[in-house]
């Protein structure tokens, strides 16, 4: 029986590039013409028809639209897109439909209409409530503009994620508090709360700007879990902290290994049937996805896991959930028996970084906080 199935679609687009992103997003200035939205739906539809054969009928438990800033979209394309998809694909019912949002004025508007569309979850790139911060990171809106929407989105969505970072350019750790202090005011059931990171061929990388010094950092960590822990968020993945009922299927169908195709420019994917499990990845560049598309060519890269990758693959995953995972989990996910990590599980034991416990294996307090040591263990 294959794993669960989730769809990802990107959207490729933002208004400004921030300096520390690395992700496929372009800047689209002062917006995108209403013939490349049009062209660039109409290339989504196609990819996931192409992709058809390799999912056929099995149930699509989550959709997630990312980027870029998917509340660029215009509504009509948000509701042509769910529309095609529906038309497509076993949705199975109660699935959970994410859109990724911004919190400018302009996307803010068009929340009813996302909702209306069948959006069931929205998740809102705050980054920070201190307008100096939001100016250090190259964002665009205010702190006036993010509560605006934030309570703009809670009219229409029962279940809303904000995205905030810490460890800011020469944040303090009473910053970083005041942060999530706010963030716990809004109201909201799911949090992610991520470290900024300097990511390579990023502005920051190249001009890296004053930072907390890592004593500093992980004085913040350990603020940002005692006090969403006492707000009552459960800290259910590394940076993932979530109310009761209000943990991320998307996501966790990743953590868990679960599949996933993704459609749009740069989508990755991981599939797999009862032979083999794959990786996917579609052209990059938005102009090389449409006139990819125009030839029926989605694909830039696929890449059959081997056999000896899949235990450190797995694991990559499974390791970020806080609570662990049984471990037939292992066995269903990867078709290997447990044999396969008892060396390795063995010695990251033996290091204090992994533990049994419930039933459940799952990664120690130092486990967590040493995550790539951790994960290090399961690498072939």
């Amino acid at each position: 029986m294959p794993p669960p199935l989730s769809l990802y679609v990107h959207w490729p687009w933002c208004v400004k590039k921030c300096p520390y992103c690395d992700f496929n997003s372009h800047e689209s200035g002062g917006g995108i013409a209403d013939d490349t939205e049009a062209a660039y739906l109409a290339a989504l539809i196609a990819d996931l028809e192409a992709a058809l054969p390799q999912i056929w009928n099995r149930p699509v438990i989550s959709v997630f639209i990312g980027g870029g800033t998917p509340s660029l979209m215009r509504a009509e394309t948000a509701e042509a897109l769910l529309t095609a998809i529906r038309m497509r694909l076993p949705l199975h019912p109660g699935a959970e439909i994410t859109l990724e949002a911004n919190p400018g004025t302009a996307e803010a508007a068009k929340f009813a209409a996302f909702r209306a569309a069948g959006v069931t979850r929205l998740s809102i790139g705050v980054q920070s409530f201190d307008d100096a911060k939001l100016q250090a990171l190259g964002r665009i809106h205010d702190s006036a503009e993010a509560q605006r929407a934030i309570d703009m989105a809670q009219r229409h969505f029962e279940r809303v994620n904000l995205d905030l970072m810490y460890a800011l350019p020469q944040q303090t750790l009473a910053e970083a508090e005041a942060d999530i202090a706010a963030a716990i005011r809004a109201g909201v059931g799911h949090i992610s709360a991520y470290h900024l990171t300097l990511e390579p061929n990023t502005p920051f990388h190249h001009a890296p700007p004053p930072l907390p010094d890592d004593d500093l950092a992980a004085d913040m960590q350990e603020m940002v879990e005692a006090r969403l822990a006492a707000a009552g968020f459960g800290h259910y993945e590394t940076s993932a902290f979530a109310r009761a009922e209000q943990q991320c299927q998307h996501n966790l169908n990743y953590w868990t290994f679960g599949d996933y195709l993704g459609i749009g420019a740069g989508a990755h994917s991981k599939l797999s049937n009862h032979e083999a499990i794959w990786r996917e990845a579609r052209h990059r560049n938005p102009r090389a996805y449409l006139a990819g598309a125009a030839r029926g060519d989605f694909i830039s890269t696929r890449q059959t896991i081997a056999g000896a990758d899949l235990p450190g693959e797995f694991m990559m995953n499974a390791l970020r959930l806080n609570q662990g995972f049984p471990p037939a989990l292992f066995t269903e996910r990867t078709g290997l028996p447990l044999a396969a990590i008892e060396e390795s599980a063995l010695a990251a034991r033996r290091a204090g970084l992994l533990e049994t416990a419930d039933g459940l294996l799952r990664p120690t307090l130092r486990g967590r906080r040493f995550l790539n040591r951790l994960l290090g263990c399961f690498l072939a």
